[in-house]
């Protein structure tokens, strides 16, 4: 074949060979640019868009609002990673690793950041003590759940969605390897969800938020019609339980934050504004963020 790529001996970085990701997309960490990131008048300060690791932080803090922890409010504040909004100094010194999402806990005596998803979720749930269970067996179930999708995020996302979706060219050998392993991910916990309600039993966790924005996201369709090009519909039990995770009204509203449809959210009166039309979408696509 004669696009067979053959590596050199030693790496070098090519800026244009990025496809939609080039001009953001380095082999550098650290700040590019100085960019103060602005803050809110509640004891949270979050810093995220809504894709589906975004989406896991503000759909948790919905569902504690929804369940009277009126202490957990929070401003959202969009991070247009597209733009490279994660990459300034602000951002930077939440989140070293310049992802999102990040969060800033004012709620004590001393500030302090939070980054990565699953870390976000466990200290909301620990700090709650909620939809994280304490006893032993729960717990380690639950957190064995969370950790599962933290692992298996990058194969769905940076591997199935980036060869189906963003590379510059497609290719046969990278799309049968992300498709054969997002389907087997998707085949572990259809399993699991035909012997339990949720994934780590009967209870509605913070693994399932997890698993869901990622899961949920491309049972709906998301990556180009994924679903259809997967055949995802012949996971029965992962779309019992998808359908009943869409009609949660934390869900519901978590989901939305830092989207087109609201790209800051600074109190539950924000929600008054959205259109019924994005307050009832289950999928978030890179045009809607």
């Amino acid at each position: 074949m004669s696009d067979v790529y053959t590596p050199p001996e030693v790496w070098d970085f090519d800026p244009e060979n990025g496809g939609q990701f080039a001009g953001i997309n380095r082999p550098t960490a650290g700040a590019r640019q100085q960019h103060d990131l602005p803050v809110g008048d509640h004891p949270f300060q979050l810093y995220s868009l809504g894709t589906p690791n975004g989406v896991k932080a503000t759909i948790l803090f919905e569902e504690l609002l929804e369940a009277g922890y009126s202490d957990a409010e929070y401003d959202a504040w969009m991070i247009k990673i597209f733009e490279g909004d994660q990459f300034g100094s602000g951002f930077v010194d939440l989140n070293p690793n310049s992802k999102i999402p990040a969060l800033l806990d004012r709620s004590g005596d001393k500030p302090f950041r939070v980054f990565e998803s699953g870390a976000i979720l466990i200290h909301l749930a620990e700090k709650f003590d909620y939809l994280l269970p304490k006893e032993n067996q729960a717990r380690a179930e639950t957190l064995s759940w969370l950790m599962w999708q933290m692992g298996s995020a990058p194969s769905i996302g940076g591997g199935f969605g980036h060869f189906y979706v963003y590379a510059p060219e497609r290719y046969k050998y990278p799309i049968d390897r992300y498709s054969m392993e997002t389907k087997r991910l998707y085949s572990v916990a259809d399993m699991q969800l035909g012997k339990t309600r949720f994934l780590a039993g009967d209870d509605y966790t913070i693994a399932d938020i997890a698993a869901y924005t990622w899961l949920g996201n491309l049972y709906h369709g998301a990556y180009n019609g994924s679903d259809k090009f997967l055949s995802l519909q012949e996971y029965e039990n992962v779309g019992r339980w998808v359908r009943e995770i869409d009609a949660r009204p934390g869900v519901i509203r978590g989901r939305l934050v830092n989207t087109k449809a609201m790209p800051e959210r600074h109190s539950a009166a924000d929600f008054e504004k959205v259109q019924e039309k994005d307050l009832f979408n289950p999928v978030r696509k890179r045009a809607d963020v």
